[in-house]
């Protein structure tokens, strides 16, 4: 049930990241969205790592909101380098 929570955060959290973080993507909104999701699930295990929540724990929205901006530059910055190669 933890998984399926953080899903549903890291899909408000990749909306609102493509909102924060300029910049275009051939995916659209999908691609912010499987983004969120995917920066919701790192800062999720991150964040268990670091000992900021314990097993069980998820990130709550404002980590995975941060977890996903973070996704979304690398994104960004990798498709740049690529573009540019």
């Amino acid at each position: 049930m933890h998984i399926l929570w953080t899903i549903l955060i890291g899909l408000i959290a990749g909306a609102l990241a493509r909102f924060i973080v300029p910049g275009t993507e051939k995916g659209g909104m999908g691609t912010s969205i499987l983004i969120g999701i995917i920066g919701a699930l790192v800062a999720t295990f991150l964040g268990r790592a670091a000992g900021w929540y314990h097993e069980g724990e998820t990130a709550g929205f404002i980590g995975a909101t941060i977890g996903a901006i973070v996704v979304l530059v690398v994104y960004h910055a990798l498709r740049r380098r690529s573009l540019s190669a």
